[in-house]
């Protein structure tokens, strides 16, 4: 429980603390990622993602749908404190265009809320503890076309992100991908524009359970924070190639560049852009097992003497697909190379087609 009173902080300051308008990690959950097969390559899929999926990663892949789609999948994270979970549906609407919806859900649930454990009197009463969860949900409706001009499809994302911290405070946010990809002599290449519009965020804090927390640290958050937010855009651009040997043996390999459009701590970084690398490996055999792996999230560390580390994400992956039914297995962060912690993840992908 010691760890959820202190995330219950960690939420508090970073979606109600200083009042500034455009948040770097504004929606930050909406960057995640979807689909083991997909984590398990280092989200290094922009240019071959071609299922149900393709809604999250890159709506232009809904056009290679040949039937309806179903997809979940479940995450835990912070050593299990968070949730992760996830739900999509996508289907053709003729040989040229596609459509698909999907929704997910970051939560922590059953954190304390101490506002009250003291009275009036100055007693300490733990009746007074109660409970409350904070989640961030993401829907997505997709829709995807072929272009006139072979080889060529696009797609666009209209997205609403609803935000609920308890009875604290809870905001709406309205925002707009696009998505492209093309494919000659069997490469494929990808671009992926998240929050094109700016994703814009309106919050509704209310100002009597905030006036209990308000003194939670002596000095700060003395004045109400500003009621609006701006997710900035960022980019994906994917290059990918699947080679087979002897007809039974695949080979799919993945580069993904990430960027975003402010000085951070990536790999490459100016005033101007950022860049993370990512690269992605898929080893299949007869289209019935697959093998993943991929590294990615490189940054460059400060560590506390002063010294520089380049710090990165590997991950691992496994699948297996038999008539339809997919079931994929990611374990991240492999080896502890990175800030974050490492995560167990499971999707299922169903074609509903088998039950025909």
């Amino acid at each position: 429980m010691s760890k959820k009173i202190a995330f219950l902080f960690l939420v508090l300051t970073v979606a109600l603390g200083h009042a500034q308008t455009v948040r770097k990690y504004s929606n930050e959950f909406m960057n995640i990622g979807v689909d083991a097969a997909a984590l398990g390559m280092a989200n290094a899929v922009t240019a071959s993602t071609m299922d149900v999926n393709s809604g999250y990663w890159n709506p232009a892949g809904l056009v290679q749908l040949e039937d309806k789609q179903v997809a979940l999948m479940h995450a835990s994270y912070f050593a299990n404190i968070a949730a992760y979970d996830y739900a999509a549906f996508a289907t053709p609407i003729d040989d040229r265009s596609a459509w698909g919806i999907s929704a997910m859900r970051f939560g922590v649930d059953d954190i304390l809320n101490t506002t009250e454990l003291i009275d009036d009197q100055g007693n300490i009463d733990y009746n007074r503890i109660s409970k409350f969860s904070t989640a961030d949900y993401g829907f997505v409706v997709s829709y995807a076309r072929r272009l006139k001009v072979p080889g060529w499809q696009y797609g666009i994302n209209a997205k609403v992100i609803r935000r609920i911290i308890g009875d604290f405070a809870n905001s709406w946010g309205f925002g707009i991908d696009a998505g492209i990809q093309f494919e000659r002599n069997d490469w494929k290449y990808g671009l992926m524009l998240r929050d094109i519009t700016t994703t814009y965020n309106i919050w509704n804090i209310n100002e009597e359970e905030y006036q209990k927390i308000k003194d939670a640290v002596p000095g700060e958050n003395q004045e109400l924070p500003e009621s609006t937010e701006i997710t900035m855009p960022k980019a994906q651009l994917g290059i990918a190639k699947k080679f087979e040997f002897h007809y039974d043996y695949t080979l799919l390999a993945a580069v993904n560049l990430n960027m975003e459009f402010a000085e951070t701590n990536d790999l490459i970084s100016t005033s101007f852009v950022s860049i993370a690398p990512a690269i992605g490996f898929e080893g299949g055999y007869t289209d019935l097992v697959f093998l993943r792996a991929g590294v990615g999230n490189f940054q460059q560390i400060t560590q506390i003497d002063g010294s520089g580390k380049l710090s990165f994400q590997p991950n691992i992956g496994l699948g297996f697909k038999y008539k339809g039914i997919q079931i994929d297995y990611a374990l991240t962060d492999l080896g502890n190379q990175s800030a974050a912690l490492y995560s167990n993840i499971f999707s299922l992908k169903v074609d509903l087609g088998i039950f025909r």
